[in-house]
This record gives structure tokens, sequence and C-alpha cells, in this order.
């Protein structure tokens, strides 16, 4: 697993299973989500999130995206295994452990998309290295073109 960032010696960073995905759309873009908190700067982050309860990675994937974009996807290969420690909105420090995986859209269903603040965004892999909130989530997408995508 690969660590990304070092914590703050003066916080207590919650350990925090999570999986991301990378899905490539249409001419060689990725979706991303852009994600907008009110007083604060947007940012963008690969859509994915918590594991919760008896969920597997691939099942917290599935429904991450479908909360956070509406897309409907299929867990493919894993990508990288990463830790990374960060600030969550609320300004609670987690510390993320987890897998970010290949995933392919395979459809799309509007009703899924619950989180309102996250709005689904294509970028070019490019961009989205230097756009990317997270160096783990970054490294993630280089890796995945590194390997052809």
């Amino acid at each position: 697993m690969l660590a990304f960032d070092a914590p703050r010696p003066d916080l207590d960073y919650k350990a925090r299973w999570a999986a991301f995905g990378i899905a490539e759309g249409h001419n060689g873009t990725i979706a991303l989500v852009r994600v907008i908190k009110p007083g604060k700067a947007p940012y963008f982050d690969l859509p994915g999130g918590a594991v919760d309860g008896d969920e597997d990675e691939s099942q917290a994937i599935v429904r991450e995206f479908g909360e956070e974009t509406g897309l409907v996807v299929e867990v493919g290969r894993l990508v990288v295994e990463t830790s990374q420690p960060f600030l969550k909105s609320d300004a609670q420090p987690v510390r993320n452990h987890g897998g970010v995986y290949a995933v392919t859209i395979v459809g799309e269903k509007p009703e899924l998309k619950v989180e309102d603040d996250h709005e689904l965004v294509f970028l070019d892999p490019r961009d989205a290295v230097v756009a990317l909130r997270h160096d783990a989530h970054a490294w993630a997408v280089a890796a995945w073109m590194r390997r052809g995508g």
C-alpha cells in the first residue's frame, strides 16, 4: 500500500476504509466529481468514498458512483492501494485506506444521485492529475495512464 502525505502530529486521524474509481468517458477523458461546499473553494475528487457496513470495495464504488454522479459502473482491476491522511470538509481528520480501481460506465440512473454538492465532470487524465485534491488520487490516475488505462 502506498502512503501519501505526512499526518499532522497534533491530530488524531480516524482510520477509514474507502475505495475510488477511474472511469473513462468519451475522447479519453475520465470522470471526476467537482465538490462544492458553501464557503469553501471547490475541489476535485475521484468518485468513491467510505466502505460502509458489510460492503466490499467494489460494492462501495458502485454505490458511491451512483450517489455522487448518477452513473452505473462495473468495477474492474485494482490500479493501486493507497493510504492518505486528510481533513474532511467538516475538518474531521481521517486517513483513507483502500483501493483505486479501473471502472467501466455501463449506464446512467439520475435517480441514484443524492449528493447535491457533487457535480460530475470529465477531464483529460493529465489535467486530472493536476486538479485532484488528493495526491493518492493523482498518483492512481498517473499509474492508470502508464498502464494503458
